[in-house]
């Protein structure tokens, strides 16, 4: 899995990992309320990356490991990833039609460490849509990646989705004026269907072996 470093193959994972995490939704807006409220953060900004990580590895390695001797499920797999890719891409594009707001706010009761990382935790594992981005679209773009490149690809999505979560909440106070601003959203919706759309054309490629 680690037997080798591919500079491509790590910004694949990594560009991957930003494009699906980029996205008003529960955990990032929880991620965002504890940095604007500067309470617990450095422990759920670990929790949902550490989180992130572990559900990716499972995906990379497992399907790797258990479809390796099946080159056409991991076709198949690839044309699929492709399409809910796209699909992405296509929401994205429209979101950026119609950007919304950033809308979190300081206020509420300080809660104690532990039950805020229940909290993170429950946000992100209750989530479907969180085991379809990283165990089953990663873990189908990472096994179709080159054998001895697994680990590559998986440094790379595990380092968007760190350096996302740092970023998210430890930036909150600076990054709420800016995403308050309809346009601040249009753009990083155009920018990650941009990304999508690259990653899934390459998937498409590599899948039907142009």
């Amino acid at each position: 899995m680690f037997s080798s470093f591919s500079p491509p193959v790590f910004l694949t994972g990594f560009t991957l990992s930003l494009s699906l995490i980029m996205a008003i939704g529960a955990q990032n807006m929880h991620v965002l309320r504890q940095g604007l409220r500067r309470e617990h953060v450095a422990a759920v900004v670990a929790v949902c990356a550490l989180l992130d990580i572990a559900l990716m590895a499972v995906g990379v390695s497992g399907l790797a490991a258990s479809l390796g001797q099946y080159p056409r499920v991991l076709d198949a797999l690839g044309l699929v990833g492709a399409l809910v890719l796209a699909v992405y891409g296509a929401q994205a594009l429209r979101r950026a039609v119609r950007p919304g707001t950033l809308q979190a706010t300081a206020s509420g009761v300080a809660v104690p460490v532990g039950r805020m990382v229940a909290q993170t935790l429950s946000l992100s594992l209750l989530n479907p849509h969180v085991y379809l981005d990283t165990v089953v679209l990663v873990g189908a773009v990472g096994a179709q990646q080159p054998v001895g490149t697994h680990g590559a690809f998986l440094l790379g999505a595990g380092g968007g989705s760190v350096l996302w979560f740092v970023a998210l909440g430890f930036g909150a106070r600076m990054l709420t004026p800016l995403f308050a601003k309809p346009l601040a959203w249009r753009l990083l919706d155009l920018l990650v269907a941009g990304m999508m759309w690259s990653i899934a054309a390459g998937l498409l490629v590599r899948s039907l072996h142009l």
